[in-house]
């Protein structure tokens, strides 16, 4: 033992003179341990400091760069005339994933394993995808329509569901204002998967009617006057053909057809419209229109 030669009992003097002499080792001690500690891990943090100036830097000049790529994509998709909703939603989705990239470079540089980050963001992914599969079918279906334009906001449609004219095409769901005023919610889902009609879509429509007149009537006459009140019909195109035709000898009737061309916006007025002027020259002219009717003879039965 170190201490095996010293005495049980010092004096105080010399007891005074050894606790002196070891308070000045361990002041010698700590300094010399603290600085070899800093030694050794003084690389490892000027590495590091070397790394988060750089990623900083990274960090800035990506950030510039990822602007310039907004600013690029948004005046492209500008003219493809892009619908506002898709534009916007594209447009996020092109800085989300930039910035996600950027993030991975930064925690790559620093020296943080991004691979445990992706597969904990996979494994995320594919749990919130199978929640919500149903509504991401409607999501791809409103991205389909948005970019291929089956129809726009404006037109009206026909489809299996409903029909209307569009009001706003979301990216799950399309709206339809009715008629009469009735508001239609059809799931993207469902318009891009199916046969629809968009009756807008044209500029001009053929405006067809079908009359039937009596087989003692004058043909010819009625013909004459179908011809003239589509021509002279408001709304009716006066550069495009108009044509009378027998379309079919029915059982009770000669049925008529008359086509006219109108603009798509007037064609339900113009097609009303002919359908009330050939009813009031025919009954001016005395041309039967056939209608069913049922003749009812009561006999008296005498006793």
């Amino acid at each position: 033992m170190i201490f095996a030669s010293i005495p049980t009992v010092l004096p105080e003097e010399t007891l005074a003179e050894l606790q002196k002499e070891v308070q000045e080792n361990l002041n010698q001690l700590k300094p010399n341990v603290l600085m070899e500690t800093i030694k050794d891990w003084l690389p490892e943090l000027v590495a590091f400091g070397i790394n988060l100036l750089i990623a900083l830097f990274i960090l800035f000049v990506g950030s510039r760069i990822i602007k310039l790529i907004y600013r690029m994509m948004n005046r492209s998709f500008v003219k493809m005339d892009m619908e506002t909703s898709l534009k916007k939603f594209l447009l996020s989705v092109l800085k989300a994933f930039l910035y996600c990239l950027l993030g991975f470079i930064i925690l790559g540089q620093i020296g943080i394993n991004s691979a445990s980050i992706l597969a904990v963001f996979g494994s995320a992914s594919i749990a919130i995808g199978l929640a919500v599969q149903g509504s991401l079918a409607n999501f791809a279906g409103g991205v389909l329509i948005l970019l291929m334009k089956p129809f726009r906001a404006g037109d009206y449609i026909i489809s299996k569901d409903g029909e209307g004219t569009v009001q706003t095409i979301g990216l799950v769901y399309t709206v339809l204002t009715t008629i009469d005023n009735r508001q239609v919610v059809i799931p993207n889902g469902t318009l891009s998967n199916s046969a629809l009609t968009n009756v807008t879509a044209m500029e001009k429509r053929r405006v067809d009617i079908v009359i039937g007149i009596g087989y003692d009537s004058d043909l010819k006459k009625a013909k004459g006057i179908m011809e003239r009140v589509i021509r002279e019909q408001e709304g009716i195109l006066k550069e495009e053909p108009v044509e009378v035709f027998v379309s079919e000898m029915a059982q009770g009737a000669v049925m008529l057809g008359g086509r006219g061309w109108a603009a798509t916006g007037d064609f339900w007025k113009a097609r009303c419209g002919i359908m009330e002027q050939v009813k009031t020259a025919f009954d001016e002219a005395g041309i039967e229109i056939p209608y069913n009717r049922m003749e009812v003879q009561v006999k008296e039965r005498h006793s």
